[in-house]
Protein backbone atom coordinates (compact mmCIF):
# COMPACT_ATOMS: atom_id res chain seq x y z
CA UNK A 1 0.00 0.00 0.00
CA UNK A 2 1.57 3.12 -0.63
CA UNK A 3 2.50 5.93 1.12
CA UNK A 4 0.05 8.44 -1.04
CA UNK A 5 -3.23 7.08 0.56
CA UNK A 6 -4.03 8.93 3.72
CA UNK A 7 -3.93 7.43 7.57
CA UNK A 8 -7.50 7.75 7.38
CA UNK A 9 -8.44 6.46 4.04
CA UNK A 10 -6.06 2.82 5.60
CA UNK A 11 -7.96 2.85 8.71
CA UNK A 12 -11.49 2.54 7.12
CA UNK A 13 -10.46 0.47 4.36
CA UNK A 14 -8.00 -2.11 6.84
CA UNK A 15 -9.04 -1.62 9.77
CA UNK A 16 -12.85 -1.15 10.50
CA UNK A 17 -13.41 2.07 10.91
CA UNK A 18 -16.67 3.39 10.06
CA UNK A 19 -16.26 6.87 7.53
CA UNK A 20 -18.91 8.73 9.66
CA UNK A 21 -16.52 7.91 12.50
CA UNK A 22 -13.80 9.43 10.53
CA UNK A 23 -14.71 12.38 9.62
CA UNK A 24 -16.19 13.33 13.07
CA UNK A 25 -12.55 12.99 14.30
CA UNK A 26 -11.51 15.06 11.30
CA UNK A 27 -13.49 17.53 12.44
CA UNK A 28 -12.73 17.74 15.99
CA UNK A 29 -8.96 17.13 14.99
CA UNK A 30 -9.31 21.27 14.01
CA UNK A 31 -10.20 22.08 17.17
CA UNK A 32 -8.10 19.66 19.85
CA UNK A 33 -4.72 19.92 18.00
CA UNK A 34 -4.55 16.61 18.50
CA UNK A 35 -2.97 13.74 15.72
CA UNK A 36 -6.09 11.72 13.90
CA UNK A 37 -4.29 8.65 15.32
CA UNK A 38 -4.32 9.98 19.31
CA UNK A 39 -7.64 11.26 18.94
CA UNK A 40 -9.87 7.80 17.35
CA UNK A 41 -7.21 5.84 20.46
CA UNK A 42 -8.98 8.60 22.95
CA UNK A 43 -12.05 8.14 21.83
CA UNK A 44 -11.90 4.43 21.89
CA UNK A 45 -12.64 3.97 18.45
CA UNK A 46 -9.58 1.93 17.60
CA UNK A 47 -6.43 0.29 19.72
CA UNK A 48 -3.12 1.66 19.70
CA UNK A 49 -2.04 -1.32 17.90
CA UNK A 50 -4.61 -0.59 15.21
CA UNK A 51 -3.16 3.09 14.75
CA UNK A 52 0.62 1.87 14.65
CA UNK A 53 -0.22 -1.04 11.93
CA UNK A 54 -2.04 1.61 9.95
CA UNK A 55 0.93 4.10 10.28
CA UNK A 56 3.46 1.30 9.56
CA UNK A 57 1.39 0.36 6.12
CA UNK A 58 1.41 4.12 5.60
CA UNK A 59 4.75 4.50 5.75
CA UNK A 60 6.49 1.29 4.78
CA UNK A 61 7.59 0.12 8.13
CA UNK A 62 7.35 -2.50 10.20
CA UNK A 63 4.72 -3.12 13.39
CA UNK A 64 6.85 -5.44 15.83
CA UNK A 65 4.37 -7.52 17.18
CA UNK A 66 6.52 -9.58 19.51
CA UNK A 67 7.62 -7.87 22.44
CA UNK A 68 11.87 -7.94 22.92
CA UNK A 69 13.44 -9.51 25.59
CA UNK A 70 15.32 -7.26 27.91
CA UNK A 71 18.29 -9.62 27.02
CA UNK A 72 18.14 -9.76 23.32
CA UNK A 73 18.63 -5.72 23.48
CA UNK A 74 22.41 -5.07 22.32
CA UNK A 75 23.96 -3.34 25.66
CA UNK A 76 26.48 -1.52 24.07
CA UNK A 77 23.71 0.18 22.11
CA UNK A 78 22.63 1.92 24.68
CA UNK A 79 25.96 3.97 25.78
CA UNK A 80 25.33 7.27 23.37
CA UNK A 81 21.50 7.24 24.55
CA UNK A 82 20.78 8.48 27.79
CA UNK A 83 17.58 6.91 29.84
CA UNK A 84 15.83 10.18 30.32
CA UNK A 85 16.50 10.91 25.92
CA UNK A 86 14.94 7.31 25.38
CA UNK A 87 11.83 7.72 27.49
CA UNK A 88 11.32 11.78 26.08
CA UNK A 89 11.35 10.63 22.88
CA UNK A 90 9.92 6.98 23.22
CA UNK A 91 12.70 5.33 21.30
CA UNK A 92 15.33 2.32 22.63
CA UNK A 93 17.70 1.14 20.05
CA UNK A 94 17.45 -2.83 19.85
CA UNK A 95 20.14 -4.67 18.26
CA UNK A 96 22.09 -4.57 14.93
CA UNK A 97 20.43 -5.86 11.98
CA UNK A 98 23.96 -5.77 10.46
CA UNK A 99 27.34 -3.78 10.04
CA UNK A 100 25.74 -0.52 9.00
CA UNK A 101 21.87 -0.56 10.33
CA UNK A 102 20.21 -0.63 13.59
CA UNK A 103 16.79 -1.81 14.46
CA UNK A 104 15.70 0.98 16.85
CA UNK A 105 11.97 0.65 18.20
CA UNK A 106 9.87 3.67 18.27
CA UNK A 107 6.12 4.85 19.22
CA UNK A 108 6.02 8.19 16.58
CA UNK A 109 7.47 7.48 12.84
CA UNK A 110 6.50 11.10 11.97
CA UNK A 111 9.05 12.10 14.72
CA UNK A 112 12.24 12.26 11.71
CA UNK A 113 14.15 14.43 14.14
CA UNK A 114 14.62 12.21 16.48
CA UNK A 115 15.58 9.59 13.62
CA UNK A 116 18.29 11.88 12.48
CA UNK A 117 19.16 12.68 16.03
CA UNK A 118 19.42 8.72 16.66
CA UNK A 119 21.42 8.10 13.78
CA UNK A 120 24.13 10.97 14.16
CA UNK A 121 24.28 9.41 17.82
CA UNK A 122 24.81 5.64 16.87
CA UNK A 123 26.48 6.66 13.57
CA UNK A 124 24.67 3.95 11.77
CA UNK A 125 21.58 3.72 9.65
CA UNK A 126 18.49 3.31 11.39
CA UNK A 127 15.71 0.32 10.50
CA UNK A 128 12.75 2.15 12.28
CA UNK A 129 9.99 -0.70 14.26
CA UNK A 130 6.70 0.47 15.43
CA UNK A 131 5.45 -0.47 19.06
CA UNK A 132 2.78 1.06 21.28
CA UNK A 133 3.81 3.32 24.08
CA UNK A 134 3.90 1.38 26.96
CA UNK A 135 6.03 -1.49 25.66
CA UNK A 136 9.11 0.62 24.24
CA UNK A 137 8.77 2.27 27.85
CA UNK A 138 9.07 -1.39 29.04
CA UNK A 139 11.64 -2.41 27.03
CA UNK A 140 13.52 0.75 28.35
CA UNK A 141 13.07 0.43 32.04
CA UNK A 142 13.96 -3.10 31.70
CA UNK A 143 16.79 -2.54 29.30
CA UNK A 144 18.69 -0.01 31.02
CA UNK A 145 17.80 -1.70 34.19
CA UNK A 146 20.14 -4.88 33.04
CA UNK A 147 23.01 -2.29 31.63
CA UNK A 148 22.79 -0.68 35.22
CA UNK A 149 23.27 -3.60 36.92
CA UNK A 150 26.60 -4.33 34.87
CA UNK A 151 27.95 -0.98 35.79
CA UNK A 152 32.04 -0.95 36.08
CA UNK A 153 34.98 1.41 36.07
CA UNK A 154 38.01 -0.42 34.57
CA UNK A 155 41.19 1.17 33.87
CA UNK A 156 40.46 2.85 30.37
CA UNK A 157 37.84 5.44 29.43
CA UNK A 158 35.89 3.42 26.99
CA UNK A 159 35.31 0.59 30.20
CA UNK A 160 32.93 3.06 31.32
CA UNK A 161 29.37 1.85 31.34
CA UNK A 162 26.16 4.06 30.94
CA UNK A 163 23.20 2.45 32.10
CA UNK A 164 20.71 3.91 34.10
CA UNK A 165 17.59 2.91 36.28
CA UNK A 166 14.12 3.74 36.03
CA UNK A 167 13.72 2.30 39.78
CA UNK A 168 16.44 5.08 40.73
CA UNK A 169 14.71 7.93 39.04
CA UNK A 170 14.65 9.99 42.36
CA UNK A 171 18.03 9.21 42.51
CA UNK A 172 19.74 9.81 39.41
CA UNK A 173 19.78 13.91 37.90
CA UNK A 174 18.40 13.56 34.77
CA UNK A 175 20.35 16.06 33.03
CA UNK A 176 24.01 14.76 34.37
CA UNK A 177 25.14 11.81 32.26
CA UNK A 178 28.10 11.16 34.35
CA UNK A 179 29.38 8.07 34.40
CA UNK A 180 30.40 8.25 37.89
CA UNK A 181 27.29 9.67 38.80
CA UNK A 182 25.44 6.39 37.26
CA UNK A 183 27.87 4.02 38.94
CA UNK A 184 27.02 5.37 42.20
CA UNK A 185 23.38 4.98 41.51
CA UNK A 186 23.94 1.34 40.17
CA UNK A 187 25.85 0.47 43.63
CA UNK A 188 22.69 2.09 45.51
CA UNK A 189 20.01 0.54 43.62
CA UNK A 190 21.70 -2.64 43.76
CA UNK A 191 22.29 -2.38 47.75
CA UNK A 192 18.55 -1.73 47.91
CA UNK A 193 17.64 -4.68 46.25
CA UNK A 194 20.13 -6.96 47.49
CA UNK A 195 18.55 -6.27 50.52
CA UNK A 196 22.71 -5.18 52.13
CA UNK A 197 22.25 -3.00 55.18
CA UNK A 198 25.25 -1.19 54.61
CA UNK A 199 27.57 -0.30 51.63
CA UNK A 200 31.71 0.22 52.31
CA UNK A 201 33.72 2.57 49.52
CA UNK A 202 37.10 1.51 50.83
CA UNK A 203 40.40 2.43 49.10
CA UNK A 204 43.07 -0.04 48.12
CA UNK A 205 47.04 0.40 46.72
CA UNK A 206 45.26 -0.12 42.82
CA UNK A 207 41.80 -0.05 43.15
CA UNK A 208 38.44 1.02 44.91
CA UNK A 209 36.82 -1.96 46.30
CA UNK A 210 32.89 -2.11 46.99
CA UNK A 211 31.33 -4.35 49.69
CA UNK A 212 27.17 -5.12 50.96
CA UNK A 213 26.49 -6.33 54.03
CA UNK A 214 23.57 -8.61 53.45
CA UNK A 215 22.21 -10.30 56.69
CA UNK A 216 25.72 -9.38 58.80
CA UNK A 217 28.07 -10.70 56.79
CA UNK A 218 30.11 -8.46 54.06
CA UNK A 219 30.54 -9.30 50.60
CA UNK A 220 32.93 -7.88 47.69
CA UNK A 221 29.99 -6.76 44.79
CA UNK A 222 32.23 -4.14 42.63
CA UNK A 223 35.87 -2.72 41.95
CA UNK A 224 36.77 0.42 40.32
CA UNK A 225 40.01 2.00 39.30
CA UNK A 226 41.65 3.94 41.91
CA UNK A 227 41.56 6.48 39.87
CA UNK A 228 38.00 7.27 40.18
CA UNK A 229 38.26 7.31 44.32
CA UNK A 230 38.36 11.12 44.39
CA UNK A 231 35.62 11.51 41.71
CA UNK A 232 33.66 8.67 43.54
CA UNK A 233 34.14 10.38 47.33
CA UNK A 234 32.90 13.71 45.78
CA UNK A 235 29.80 12.61 44.35
CA UNK A 236 28.91 10.78 47.50
CA UNK A 237 29.51 14.09 49.28
CA UNK A 238 27.29 15.74 47.35
CA UNK A 239 24.39 14.02 47.13
CA UNK A 240 24.93 13.84 51.28
CA UNK A 241 25.68 17.04 51.37
CA UNK A 242 29.31 16.86 52.71
CA UNK A 243 32.09 19.27 52.26
CA UNK A 244 33.58 18.53 49.43
CA UNK A 245 36.99 20.26 49.73
CA UNK A 246 37.58 18.82 53.16
CA UNK A 247 39.23 15.43 53.12
CA UNK A 248 41.50 15.93 56.39
CA UNK A 249 38.19 15.14 58.88
CA UNK A 250 35.85 12.33 59.58
CA UNK A 251 32.25 13.63 57.74
CA UNK A 252 28.48 12.41 58.71
CA UNK A 253 26.07 13.32 56.46
CA UNK A 254 22.54 11.71 55.04
CA UNK A 255 20.79 10.81 51.96
CA UNK A 256 16.83 10.13 51.46
CA UNK A 257 15.87 8.71 47.97
CA UNK A 258 12.83 6.59 46.85
CA UNK A 259 14.32 3.46 45.45
CA UNK A 260 11.82 1.24 43.79
CA UNK A 261 8.95 2.14 45.49
CA UNK A 262 10.67 1.88 48.89
CA UNK A 263 11.78 5.01 51.15
CA UNK A 264 15.30 4.54 51.79
CA UNK A 265 17.47 6.78 54.21
CA UNK A 266 21.10 6.75 53.76
CA UNK A 267 23.44 7.53 57.09
CA UNK A 268 27.20 8.44 55.31
CA UNK A 269 30.11 8.57 57.03
CA UNK A 270 33.73 9.73 55.52
CA UNK A 271 36.76 9.21 56.97
CA UNK A 272 40.65 9.86 55.67
CA UNK A 273 43.09 6.34 55.66
CA UNK A 274 46.05 5.90 54.35
CA UNK A 275 45.24 5.22 50.83
CA UNK A 276 42.50 7.86 50.82
CA UNK A 277 38.85 8.53 51.73
CA UNK A 278 36.68 5.68 52.58
CA UNK A 279 33.03 6.10 53.01
CA UNK A 280 30.68 4.02 54.84
CA UNK A 281 27.02 4.02 53.86
CA UNK A 282 23.88 2.45 55.99
CA UNK A 283 21.04 1.93 54.59
CA UNK A 284 17.73 2.50 56.60
CA UNK A 285 14.64 0.92 54.66
CA UNK A 286 11.47 2.54 56.31
CA UNK A 287 9.93 -0.32 55.69
CA UNK A 288 11.79 -3.05 56.98
CA UNK A 289 12.04 -1.40 60.66
CA UNK A 290 8.90 -0.37 61.55
CA UNK A 291 7.50 -4.27 62.55
CA UNK A 292 5.06 -5.38 64.77
CA UNK A 293 6.72 -7.26 67.87
CA UNK A 294 5.00 -10.64 66.51
CA UNK A 295 6.68 -10.33 63.63
CA UNK A 296 10.74 -9.79 65.33
CA UNK A 297 11.14 -13.63 66.44
CA UNK A 298 9.12 -13.73 70.39
CA UNK A 299 7.86 -17.08 70.47
CA UNK A 300 4.16 -16.59 72.84
CA UNK A 301 5.43 -16.78 76.29
CA UNK A 302 7.86 -13.89 75.78
CA UNK A 303 5.17 -11.84 73.71
CA UNK A 304 2.78 -11.88 76.22
CA UNK A 305 5.55 -10.52 78.92
CA UNK A 306 7.00 -7.80 76.37
CA UNK A 307 3.50 -6.38 75.99
CA UNK A 308 3.06 -6.66 79.74
CA UNK A 309 6.18 -4.41 80.42
CA UNK A 310 5.75 -1.91 77.45
CA UNK A 311 2.03 -1.37 78.57
CA UNK A 312 2.87 -0.52 82.50
CA UNK A 313 2.34 2.62 83.51
CA UNK A 314 6.28 3.24 84.81
CA UNK A 315 9.33 1.80 85.11
CA UNK A 316 12.73 0.96 82.95
CA UNK A 317 13.02 -1.41 80.35
CA UNK A 318 16.17 -2.21 79.29
CA UNK A 319 17.16 -3.72 75.71
CA UNK A 320 20.81 -5.34 75.53
CA UNK A 321 23.30 -6.45 73.02
CA UNK A 322 25.96 -5.95 71.32
CA UNK A 323 26.06 -3.14 68.18
CA UNK A 324 24.08 -4.53 64.77
CA UNK A 325 21.95 -6.93 67.15
CA UNK A 326 18.47 -5.47 66.24
CA UNK A 327 17.75 -3.42 69.59
CA UNK A 328 16.59 -0.53 67.33
CA UNK A 329 14.14 -2.54 65.85
CA UNK A 330 13.16 -4.17 69.10
CA UNK A 331 12.30 -0.42 70.63
CA UNK A 332 10.96 0.96 67.51
CA UNK A 333 8.16 -1.84 67.45
CA UNK A 334 7.45 -1.37 71.26
CA UNK A 335 6.93 2.38 70.36
CA UNK A 336 4.77 1.49 67.54
CA UNK A 337 2.58 -1.33 69.90
CA UNK A 338 2.16 1.71 72.57
CA UNK A 339 1.71 4.75 69.92
CA UNK A 340 -1.49 6.31 70.73
CA UNK A 341 -2.60 9.70 70.36
CA UNK A 342 -3.91 9.59 74.70
CA UNK A 343 -0.19 9.66 74.93
CA UNK A 344 2.97 11.76 75.08
CA UNK A 345 5.87 9.87 73.86
CA UNK A 346 9.64 11.33 73.58
CA UNK A 347 12.60 9.91 71.95
CA UNK A 348 16.61 10.60 72.19
CA UNK A 349 18.71 8.98 70.05
CA UNK A 350 22.24 8.97 68.41
CA UNK A 351 21.29 8.97 65.87
CA UNK A 352 17.51 9.29 64.65
CA UNK A 353 17.48 6.25 62.65
CA UNK A 354 13.78 6.61 61.65
CA UNK A 355 11.17 8.64 61.96
CA UNK A 356 8.25 7.71 63.48
CA UNK A 357 4.58 9.37 63.25
CA UNK A 358 3.18 11.07 66.12
CA UNK A 359 6.84 10.67 68.22
CA UNK A 360 8.51 13.51 69.46
CA UNK A 361 12.06 12.43 68.34
CA UNK A 362 15.66 14.08 69.25
CA UNK A 363 18.95 13.99 68.03
CA UNK A 364 22.26 14.13 70.32
CA UNK A 365 24.25 16.72 69.44
CA UNK A 366 27.92 16.97 71.14
CA UNK A 367 28.43 20.00 69.21
CA UNK A 368 25.68 21.86 71.42
CA UNK A 369 26.56 20.07 74.37
CA UNK A 370 22.74 18.43 73.51
CA UNK A 371 23.75 15.03 75.31
CA UNK A 372 21.32 12.13 76.51
CA UNK A 373 21.60 13.27 80.04
CA UNK A 374 20.84 16.74 78.88
CA UNK A 375 17.82 15.98 76.50
CA UNK A 376 16.54 13.48 79.25
CA UNK A 377 16.67 16.37 81.63
CA UNK A 378 14.21 18.32 79.39
CA UNK A 379 11.79 15.71 78.96
CA UNK A 380 10.97 15.68 82.27
CA UNK A 381 9.22 19.12 81.55
CA UNK A 382 7.43 18.49 78.64
CA UNK A 383 5.00 16.11 79.95
CA UNK A 384 5.66 12.71 78.49
CA UNK A 385 4.11 9.26 79.44
CA UNK A 386 6.81 7.33 77.75
CA UNK A 387 10.76 8.32 77.15
CA UNK A 388 13.05 6.31 74.66
CA UNK A 389 16.93 6.90 75.50
CA UNK A 390 19.22 5.74 72.98
CA UNK A 391 21.61 4.43 75.01
CA UNK A 392 22.53 4.83 78.88
CA UNK A 393 26.13 5.17 78.48
CA UNK A 394 27.15 6.80 81.81
CA UNK A 395 26.28 7.49 85.10
CA UNK A 396 23.96 10.92 84.78
CA UNK A 397 21.81 9.57 82.02
CA UNK A 398 21.43 6.61 84.28
CA UNK A 399 20.50 8.18 87.67
CA UNK A 400 18.05 10.49 85.43
CA UNK A 401 16.32 7.87 83.47
CA UNK A 402 15.89 5.74 87.15
CA UNK A 403 14.25 9.67 88.42
CA UNK A 404 12.39 9.59 85.31
CA UNK A 405 10.36 6.07 85.92
CA UNK A 406 10.39 6.69 89.69
CA UNK A 407 7.99 9.91 88.84
CA UNK A 408 5.74 7.75 86.75
CA UNK A 409 6.68 7.14 83.65
CA UNK A 410 7.91 4.42 81.69
CA UNK A 411 11.35 4.75 80.11
CA UNK A 412 12.98 2.34 77.21
CA UNK A 413 16.72 2.25 76.53
CA UNK A 414 19.64 -0.11 75.67
CA UNK A 415 22.82 -0.51 77.15
CA UNK A 416 25.71 -3.22 75.96
CA UNK A 417 26.05 -6.27 78.22
CA UNK A 418 26.21 -9.84 76.87
CA UNK A 419 23.67 -11.28 78.78
CA UNK A 420 20.16 -9.88 80.63
CA UNK A 421 21.61 -10.46 84.10
CA UNK A 422 24.60 -8.59 82.99
CA UNK A 423 22.53 -5.58 82.65
CA UNK A 424 22.22 -5.73 86.30
CA UNK A 425 25.77 -5.59 87.62
CA UNK A 426 26.81 -2.88 84.80
CA UNK A 427 24.08 0.23 86.30
CA UNK A 428 25.78 -0.61 89.40
CA UNK A 429 29.28 -0.44 88.03
CA UNK A 430 28.25 2.76 86.95
CA UNK A 431 27.54 3.82 90.16
CA UNK A 432 23.96 3.81 90.66
CA UNK A 433 22.61 2.46 94.07
CA UNK A 434 21.41 -1.57 94.01
CA UNK A 435 18.43 -0.04 95.74
CA UNK A 436 17.28 2.03 92.95
CA UNK A 437 18.69 -0.87 90.27
CA UNK A 438 16.24 -3.11 92.03
CA UNK A 439 13.23 -0.66 92.27
CA UNK A 440 12.95 0.85 89.11
CA UNK A 441 13.84 -1.81 86.58
CA UNK A 442 10.73 -3.76 84.64
CA UNK A 443 12.37 -6.03 82.89
CA UNK A 444 15.48 -6.60 80.73
CA UNK A 445 15.86 -7.79 77.17
CA UNK A 446 18.78 -9.03 75.58
CA UNK A 447 19.20 -9.68 72.09
CA UNK A 448 20.96 -11.01 69.22
CA UNK A 449 20.20 -11.84 65.51
CA UNK A 450 20.69 -14.70 63.41
CA UNK A 451 20.45 -15.31 59.86
CA UNK A 452 17.29 -17.80 58.50
CA UNK A 453 17.79 -20.59 56.56
CA UNK A 454 16.79 -20.15 53.01
CA UNK A 455 13.22 -22.01 52.39
CA UNK A 456 14.14 -22.77 48.82
CA UNK A 457 17.45 -24.76 49.67
CA UNK A 458 17.63 -25.80 53.71
CA UNK A 459 18.36 -29.28 53.40
CA UNK A 460 17.37 -31.77 56.39
CA UNK A 461 19.86 -33.98 58.42
CA UNK A 462 20.43 -35.89 61.55
CA UNK A 463 22.33 -34.18 64.18
CA UNK A 464 24.95 -35.71 66.51
CA UNK A 465 23.87 -36.32 70.34
CA UNK A 466 26.56 -33.37 71.06
CA UNK A 467 25.47 -30.86 69.15
CA UNK A 468 21.73 -31.20 71.18
CA UNK A 469 23.09 -31.17 74.18
CA UNK A 470 25.09 -28.25 73.93
CA UNK A 471 22.60 -25.96 72.71
CA UNK A 472 20.55 -27.25 75.71
CA UNK A 473 18.45 -29.44 74.53
CA UNK A 474 17.91 -33.24 76.01
CA UNK A 475 18.97 -35.69 72.96
CA UNK A 476 16.79 -38.62 73.46
CA UNK A 477 13.55 -36.37 74.25
CA UNK A 478 14.46 -34.74 70.67
CA UNK A 479 14.97 -38.17 69.08
CA UNK A 480 11.63 -38.73 70.58
CA UNK A 481 10.03 -35.95 69.18
CA UNK A 482 9.10 -34.77 73.03
CA UNK A 483 10.67 -31.34 72.23
CA UNK A 484 8.39 -28.81 70.41
CA UNK A 485 9.78 -25.68 68.67
CA UNK A 486 7.95 -22.38 68.24
CA UNK A 487 4.51 -21.93 65.39
CA UNK A 488 5.74 -21.05 62.27
CA UNK A 489 4.17 -20.18 59.34
CA UNK A 490 4.45 -22.68 55.77
CA UNK A 491 7.33 -20.48 54.33
CA UNK A 492 9.47 -22.32 57.48
CA UNK A 493 8.32 -26.18 57.28
CA UNK A 494 9.52 -27.75 60.32
CA UNK A 495 12.16 -31.04 59.36
CA UNK A 496 11.03 -34.62 60.16
CA UNK A 497 11.35 -35.78 63.35
CA UNK A 498 14.82 -36.20 64.62
CA UNK A 499 16.45 -33.90 62.07
CA UNK A 500 17.40 -30.46 61.83
CA UNK A 501 17.86 -28.37 58.83
CA UNK A 502 21.14 -26.94 57.10
CA UNK A 503 22.31 -24.60 54.70
CA UNK A 504 23.25 -25.55 51.45
CA UNK A 505 22.80 -22.73 49.21
CA UNK A 506 21.18 -21.71 45.56
CA UNK A 507 20.61 -18.91 43.44
CA UNK A 508 18.17 -17.39 45.07
CA UNK A 509 20.01 -17.07 48.31
CA UNK A 510 23.72 -16.20 46.55
CA UNK A 511 24.61 -19.77 47.35
CA UNK A 512 24.86 -18.78 51.39
CA UNK A 513 22.04 -20.96 52.32
CA UNK A 514 20.61 -17.99 54.21
CA UNK A 515 17.53 -15.40 53.27
CA UNK A 516 16.94 -12.62 56.03
CA UNK A 517 17.62 -12.74 59.61
CA UNK A 518 15.35 -13.27 63.26
CA UNK A 519 16.00 -12.63 66.86
CA UNK A 520 16.72 -14.85 69.58
CA UNK A 521 15.52 -13.51 72.90
CA UNK A 522 16.68 -13.78 76.67
CA UNK A 523 13.83 -11.68 78.30
CA UNK A 524 14.54 -11.43 82.21
CA UNK A 525 11.41 -9.68 84.04
CA UNK A 526 11.77 -8.81 87.56
CA UNK A 527 10.43 -10.17 90.50
CA UNK A 528 10.99 -10.44 94.21
CA UNK A 529 13.58 -12.77 94.23
CA UNK A 530 15.72 -11.44 91.43
CA UNK A 531 15.35 -7.63 92.98
CA UNK A 532 16.42 -9.22 96.44
CA UNK A 533 19.53 -10.38 94.54
CA UNK A 534 20.46 -7.70 92.78
CA UNK A 535 20.43 -5.55 95.62
CA UNK A 536 22.76 -7.44 97.31
CA UNK A 537 25.06 -7.00 94.66
CA UNK A 538 25.03 -11.14 93.33
CA UNK A 539 26.89 -11.54 90.26
CA UNK A 540 25.56 -11.52 87.18
CA UNK A 541 25.94 -15.21 86.59
CA UNK A 542 24.08 -16.59 90.00
CA UNK A 543 21.64 -14.01 89.41
CA UNK A 544 21.21 -15.57 85.78
CA UNK A 545 20.67 -19.45 87.51
CA UNK A 546 18.01 -18.11 89.67
CA UNK A 547 16.25 -17.16 86.48
CA UNK A 548 16.51 -20.01 84.59
CA UNK A 549 15.16 -22.06 87.41
CA UNK A 550 11.98 -19.52 87.71
CA UNK A 551 11.69 -20.30 83.58
CA UNK A 552 13.90 -18.05 81.97
CA UNK A 553 15.00 -19.01 78.26
CA UNK A 554 18.98 -17.99 77.58
CA UNK A 555 19.97 -16.89 74.26
CA UNK A 556 21.16 -20.30 73.47
CA UNK A 557 17.98 -22.00 74.39
CA UNK A 558 15.80 -19.88 72.32
CA UNK A 559 18.29 -20.35 69.08
CA UNK A 560 17.87 -23.92 69.44
CA UNK A 561 14.26 -24.03 69.71
CA UNK A 562 13.99 -21.91 66.24
CA UNK A 563 16.33 -24.82 64.80
CA UNK A 564 13.88 -27.47 65.91
CA UNK A 565 11.47 -25.06 64.05
CA UNK A 566 13.22 -25.02 60.84
CA UNK A 567 13.93 -21.59 61.06
CA UNK A 568 17.75 -20.89 61.69
CA UNK A 569 20.68 -23.94 61.97
CA UNK A 570 22.86 -25.54 64.53
CA UNK A 571 25.95 -23.58 63.47
CA UNK A 572 24.42 -19.94 63.24
CA UNK A 573 22.98 -20.44 66.71
CA UNK A 574 26.59 -21.62 67.68
CA UNK A 575 28.03 -18.77 66.37
CA UNK A 576 26.12 -16.13 67.54
CA UNK A 577 25.57 -17.35 71.18
CA UNK A 578 29.49 -18.63 71.60
CA UNK A 579 29.54 -16.48 75.22
CA UNK A 580 25.93 -18.16 76.49
CA UNK A 581 27.17 -21.08 78.46
CA UNK A 582 24.19 -21.22 80.66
Amino acid sequence: MGIHKSIGEILVESFGLHPLDLQRALDVQAAENLRLGELLVKEKKLSEADVLRALAMQQGLEYLEEQPKPEQVDLHLLEKISINYAKQNRTVPLWLKDEGTVVVAMNDPMAYWVMDDLGAKLGKRLDVVLMEVQRVLDIINKAYTRRAQSVDLGTEDEQFEEGEVADLVDVIDMTDEAPIIRWVNAIIFNAAKERASDIHIEPGDREVVVRYRIDGLLYETKHANKNYLSAIVARVKIMSGLDIAEKRLPQDGRIRRRIAGRDIDMRVATIPTARGERITIRLLDQGSILLDLADIGFDRRELDIMQDLIYRPHGILLVTGPTGSGKTTTLYASLNKINTPEKNILTIEDPVEYQLAGISQVQVNPKIKLSFAAGLRSFLRHDPDVIMVGEIRDLETAEIAIQASLTGHLVLSTVHTNDSAGALTRLVDMGVEPFLVASSLNGILAQRLVRRLCPHCKEAYEPTREEMVEVGIDFDSFMAGEVAGYPVSAEFKRPPRGMVFRAKGCHVCLNTGYQGRTGIYELLEMDDDIRALSMKKIDANHIKKVAVTKGLKTLRQDGAYKVISGITSLSEVMLVTAEDMA
